[in-house]
């Protein structure tokens, strides 16, 4: 796709606009925010718990959201666990992204018995809810930053699989395939160098995409203590902890939460402004 024609569709498509905004905003506040926290973010306090927000009356010195039950401040607190969030969510989605399209070339190219078998195995994951499947892991493994990212990956390759398999399948019948196996390329070159750069859009918008869902996932087990644990700031820890005070310290659930949501929305609209843009049947 000619440049002008896809920066042209990313110009006038809503959902990208405000998308790659909100998540770009987002990233540079989160992972810069060494540079402009004034407070520790697992040391308590109990002389300032539970202040109410002070917004910038006091500028950045001040408690702009407040503090939490235990006196820490609840903008670092919230800035901090998002870094681990982000983090968290691109790491698993680099790893769910490498096994699934390894899996998936290799299914959708070879075909036969191992596409039969890994497309088995896909069956035997999707059978069983991404959280469920979590939930049951963790309870295994117990609850660390290295276990939340296995399962995490564990529980989400298969989506990348089956998009990459059903692609190469569409692929792998084009006549510059043809060609090259006529010319007496290898498998591997094949699949390397003619198929997978021809795959790559799907997998580029489904990877957007599911870095929201994957966040969503990640607060969901830090909220049952089977994520990322206190006191290491996270999301879905702030928000479980937060529920206690809910009808007198609301702030404590709603920053988090409205934290939350508004990265999911972030990543699903570039996902879904990414899908609009590379479709070939848009008309430019």
């Amino acid at each position: 796709m000619d440049k002008k024609v896809l920066l042209k569709r990313m110009k006038g498509n809503p959902f990208f606009v405000i998308g790659a905004i909100l998540a770009l905003v987002i990233l540079i506040v989160c992972f810069c925010s060494p540079l402009f926290i004034r407070f520790n973010p697992i040391v308590n306090s109990t002389a300032e718990k539970l202040h109410s927000p002070e917004g910038l009356k006091n500028g950045l010195s001040g408690h702009i959201f407040g503090t939490d039950q235990l006196g820490r401040d609840v903008l670092s607190r919230l800035l901090i666990g998002g870094r681990f969030s982000l983090l968290i969510a691109f790491i698993v989605v680099i790893l769910q992204t490498l096994i699934g399209t390894i899996l998936g070339i290799i299914a959708g190219y070879i075909g036969g018995i191992v596409d039969s078998v890994i497309m088995r195995l896909c069956d035997v994951f999707l059978a069983i809810p991404n959280l469920i499947l979590a939930i049951a892991i963790m309870s295994v493994l117990g609850s660390s930053p290295k276990n939340l990212v296995i399962v995490l990956v564990v529980s989400g390759w298969v989506s990348y699989c089956k998009v990459t398999r059903n692609s190469v399948r569409v692929v792998k019948n084009q006549d510059f395939v043809h060609a090259s196996q006529v010319m007496g390329a290898g498998k591997m070159h094949i699949m390397m160098t003619q198929i997978f750069p021809n795959v790559t859009t799907n997998l580029i918008i489904l990877a957007s995409q599911e870095i929201g869902n994957t966040i969503l996932i990640e607060a969901a087990l830090s909220f049952l203590s089977l994520g990322i644990q206190p006191p290491t700031p996270s999301w879905g820890n702030m928000i479980s902890t937060g529920r206690t005070y809910l009808m007198v310290r609301p702030w404590l659930v709603l920053v988090p939460g409205i934290a939350l949501m508004l990265t999911v929305l972030a990543f699903n609209f570039l996902g879904d402004g990414l899908r609009d843009v590379f479709d070939p049947k848009r008309v430019s």
